[in-house]
């Protein structure tokens, strides 16, 4: 369960449970996807009703695009907060990779990110993914300073996902180690 909620009548009411929603959301979507989770199921999550969920949000489609847009926010604001003050020319994308790394140590983003990528099909999905693609391209540019450093940034941490979400870490294998860099 996340932060409590909200009473009924309060002040703080719909923007607040908004971003109980969407936090909830990140975790259930993260396990079982756009496809394989329901609305219901965050409702429960969060101790709202569905139909208080479908006010805020029209359809689970618009609420996955509003978790999307969530986790580019927190994305931006983790690797501009790591940026480094100063250092040599490879202090930029070290600390971007710490960041980065930091970030999807919470296995729900990571596994949420992953299915997002595989919910473009749905339109607002894939608009939002497009958003928050475009968002980090824009971020990592300023940050590193050019398109090939953005192309590398990207390649690096898709193989970084690979091996935080399959724990190759903690295998011994000569494959893993291969993809672990050790």
């Amino acid at each position: 369960m996340t932060d409590a909620m909200p009473a009924a009548g309060t002040s703080t009411k719909s923007d607040q449970r908004r971003r109980t929603i969407v936090a909830a959301a990140v975790e259930c979507f993260a396990q079982k996807g756009f496809y394989g989770t329901t609305t219901h199921e965050i409702a429960d999550w969060v101790g709202v009703s569905q139909p208080y969920l479908y006010r805020l949000y029209p359809n689970k489609e618009a609420l996955f695009a509003a978790v999307v847009d969530h986790v580019s926010v927190v994305m931006t604001e983790t690797l501009v907060a790591h940026s480094p003050a100063s250092g040599g020319a490879e202090a930029p994308l070290d600390a971007a990779r710490g960041a980065y790394a930091a970030l999807v140590a919470d296995r729900n983003i990571l596994r949420f990110l992953m299915h997002a990528n595989c919910a473009v099909g749905e339109p607002l999905v894939a608009e939002a993914v497009r958003r928050c693609y475009a968002k980090q391209v824009d971020t990592v540019r300023q940050l590193l300073g050019d398109d090939d450093a953005v192309r590398r940034w990207f390649g690096a941490g898709m193989l970084d996902n690979v091996v935080a979400v399959l724990g190759l870490a903690d295998i011994d294998e000569p494959w893993a180690h291969v993809l672990t860099a050790r």
